[in-house]
C-alpha cells in the first residue's frame, strides 16, 4: 500500500504565514485539513488532534487570497485544485459572501481495496457505508482504478464534485483508464446516471454520495440494466438506511403487509408487519467502521429481511493487521441467553449453540452466541435436532429446567417432539433454569426468594400453548432471540402483562407512524386494544401532529392513524 496526495499543491493556496506554518509541521503528513473561518484562528485538524497554525484571526484578506487561488465554486460550494485531489469547501453568509474556508486533503491510496478484492472482482453491486472522513470515496476511486486496469471492464465515475477524479478536465491518475462524467449542478446527478448508461455503454458506474430519492430511482434503474454499481450512501449502517425514506429503496424498500391470522401466530407477530419491497438495488453492502476494520453483508437482502423480523444479521468482519494480512471473522448476533454454570457451557457446546465470546452486559447476561443455523429459523424445529447425540450426552450437559406453574404434559410433549436436551426436575438445587408461568409469577413471592437462594434464572411465558412453551424452551437453551412478547424475565418481575401490553401498543403506535404514515402518506390500522390504552396511542399520535380515530366493536375496537 503506498499513498501520493500532492500537499504541497494545497499548500501553497493559503496565505503566506499559514502556508510557511503548515509546511513545518510535524505532522503534515498525517493532516486531514485546514480550517479558515472569519475572525478565528486558522486551525489544522489531523486524525487525534487539531492545532491553531496562528494567533492571528482569519480576515476577509486571507480569504479572498485562498478563493483566486482555487477552482471555481459550484453548485455545491466546492472547488479544487487542477489535477490534484485536495477538495475546497466554502461556507456563505446570508447574502451569499465565503466566511469560511475547509482545505480538505485529497489523497490517493494504492492497495486500500485488497480487503473486498474478491467482492469487488465478483461483479456485483456494492454499496459502501460509513461516517464522513473514514474512507469512503479514497476506496471508490481504487475500486474503478482496479476495475478499469485490473480487470479491463469500461468503468465511467459520476463525479458530481470532482472529487473522486479531481479538479479540472483531465481526471487524476489514480483512476486509471476508467473514465470521468463531470455534473454541472448536484441535483443533476441523476440525469448523468442515466446519461452515462445510455451514452458510454459502461460495465461499471462508480458513484459517490447518493442522497435523494431521484439518485436512488436512477441507480435501481441502472442495476435492472444489468450494470455494476459501486456506490456511497449517507449512513453509518444498513439499518440508517432502511429507517431513511428517502434512500431505503437502495436496500430494497420497506412496505406494510397485512398478515393472515393464521400466519401472524405462526411468526408470533402482529398482524401488520413491515417487510421488503422489492429485491435490493445493490447486492453486497460494506460498512466501513474504521480505515481497517469493515463489516462486509453478502446478500443485502438476507440482512433486511432479518432486520424487519427482528433478528440481528450475521455479517463479516474484515480487518487488517501491521502486516497488511486480511482477517475475516464472523459478527454474531446479539442474543439474550443467560450465563450458565460450566455445566451448562457443556451442554451448549453438545448442542445446537456454541460459545463465541463470553462477554457480560449491564444485564449479567453473556452475549454474543454465534448460531449453526439460520436465524430464520421457525418456531417449529426440525425433529432430529440433535439426533442419536441427545441419548449420548452425560447427565451434566442435559438442561435440568424447574416448572412452575407450566403443564408437566405439554413441556413433555415439547422436549420429546422437538428432541430437546431438557431434563424436567422438581429438585431445585438440580435447576439449571425455571420456567414460570407470568401469572403466577407475579402471585407468588416465594417464585423469586427460591430464584434468589439457589442463583437460578427464570424464564416466564404467557400460556401453556405448544407455541409460547416452544419459543420458551429455544430461549432457555438460547436457540433463538426472543421476541417482544415472549421476552425472558430473569430474576425479575417488575412488569405486569398490563405494563407489557401497553409498551408493545405505543412501540406499535411508533412504529407506524414514523415507519408507514408519515414516510409512505399511508393510513394504518393498530391491533385492538383496550379504552386505555387506546387513549395512550391517540395522545402519542397527537405529539406526531397527526390524526387518529377509534372504530370497531369492543373486544376488537381498535386505532386507525391517519396521513397529515
Amino acid at each position: 500500500m503506498y499513498m501520493t496526495d500532492d500537499l504541497q499543491k494545497l499548500l501553497e493556496i493559503l496565505p503566506p504565514e499559514i502556508q510557511q506554518v503548515a509546511q513545518q509541521h510535524p505532522q503534515r503528513d498525517n493532516l486531514i485539513e485546514i480550517v479558515l473561518d472569519l475572525g478565528r484562528r486558522p486551525e489544522a485538524r489531523f486524525p487525534h488532534q487539531a492545532e491553531y497554525l496562528s494567533e492571528t484571526a482569519v480576515t476577509r484578506a486571507h480569504l479572498n487570497y485562498c478563493v483566486q487561488r482555487v477552482g471555481e465554486f459550484g453548485g455545491d460550494n466546492r472547488a479544487g485544485i487542477e489535477q490534484t485531489l485536495h477538495r475546497i469547501s466554502a461556507i456563505r453568509n446570508r447574502t451569499g459572501d465565503i466566511i469560511g474556508l475547509t482545505c480538505r486533503v485529497g489523497r490517493a491510496i494504492y492497495g486500500t481495496i485488497h480487503i473486498i478484492r474478491d467482492l469487488v472482482e465478483s461483479g456485483q453491486s456494492i454499496l459502501m457505508l460509513g461516517r464522513p472522513g473514514v474512507g469512503k470515496t479514497t476506496a471508490l476511486r481504487e475500486i474503478a482504478r482496479v476495475l478499469a486496469d485490473d480487470f479491463h471492464k469500461r468503468v465511467v465515475i459520476i463525479d458530481t464534485s470532482n472529487e473522486i477524479a479531481g479538479d479540472g478536465d483531465v481526471p487524476h491518475p489514480a483512476i486509471g483508464r476508467a473514465r470521468r462524467m463531470q455534473v454541472g449542478r448536484p441535483e443533476l446527478q441523476h440525469q448523468v446516471m442515466i446519461e452515462a448508461v445510455e451514452n458510454h455503454m459502461p460495465e461499471v458506474i462508480v458513484i459517490d454520495e447518493i442522497g435523494t430519492e431521484l439518485e436512488a430511482s436512477a441507480a435501481r434503474t441502472i442495476a435492472e440494466r444489468g450494470v455494476q454499481l459501486v456506490g456511497t450512501a449517507h449512513g453509518n449502517e444498513i439499518e440508517n438506511l432502511i429507517k431513511n425514506p428517502t434512500l431505503s429503496d437502495l436496500v430494497g424498500g420497506i412496505q406494510s403487509v397485512t398478515l393472515g391470522d393464521e400466519e401472524a401466530r405462526r411468526r408470533r407477530t402482529q398482524k401488520t408487519v413491515l417487510e421488503r419491497k422489492a429485491p435490493p438495488t445493490f447486492d453486497i453492502a460494506v460498512e466501513m467502521l474504521e480505515r481497517q476494520r469493515w463489516v462486509v453483508h453478502r446478500s443485502v437482502a438476507d440482512t433486511v429481511d432479518s432486520l424487519l423480523r427482528g433478528h440481528q444479521p450475521n455479517p463479516e468482519v474484515r480487518t487488517v493487521n501491521e502486516n497488511g494480512q486480511v482477517t475475516i471473522t464472523r459478527e454474531s448476533p446479539s442474543v439474550s441467553s443467560l450465563n450458565f454454570s460450566q455445566q451448562s457451557q457443556k451442554r451448549q457446546r453438545a448442542g445446537k449453540i456454541l460459545p463465541f465470546s463470553q462477554t457480560q452486559n449491564k444485564d449479567g447476561f453473556s452475549g454474543e452466541l454465534e448460531l449453526e443455523f439460520s436465524s430464520n429459523t421457525s418456531s417449529k424445529l426440525p425433529q432430529q435436532f440433535l439426533g442419536d447425540k441427545l441419548d449420548s450426552l452425560d447427565e451434566d450437559e442435559l438442561c435440568h429446567l424447574y416448572p412452575y406453574g407450566v403443564s408437566y404434559h405439554q413441556l413433555e410433549t415439547v422436549i420429546r417432539e422437538l428432541n430437546l436436551p431438557v431434563v424436567l426436575t422438581k429438585d431445585i438445587n438440580r435447576a439449571d433454569a425455571i420456567l414460570a408461568l407470568r401469572s403466577h409469577a407475579r402471585k407468588h413471592t416465594n417464585l423469586r426468594r427460591m430464584a434468589e437462594e439457589h442463583q437460578v434464572p427464570v424464564y416466564t411465558l404467557k400460556a401453556n400453548s405448544y407455541t409460547q412453551i416452544t419459543t420458551s424452551l429455544q430461549q432457555v437453551l438460547g436457540m433463538e432471540e426472543p421476541s417482544i412478547d415472549d421476552e425472558p424475565e430473569p430474576n425479575r418481575f417488575a412488569r405486569s402483562v398490563r405494563e407489557d401490553d401497553e409498551i408493545d401498543a405505543l412501540e406499535e403506535a411508533r412504529l407506524a407512524v414514523e415507519e408507514i404514515v408519515i414516510p409512505k402518506k399511508q393510513p394504518v390500522e393498530l391491533l385492538p386494544r383496550s379504552a386505555k390504552v387506546r387513549a395512550m396511542q391517540h395522545e402519542l399520535v397527537e405529539r406526531y401532529n397527526l390524526k387518529s380515530q377509534s372504530f370497531g366493536e369492543e373486544p376488537f375496537r381498535r386505532l386507525r392513524i391517519y396521513p397529515a
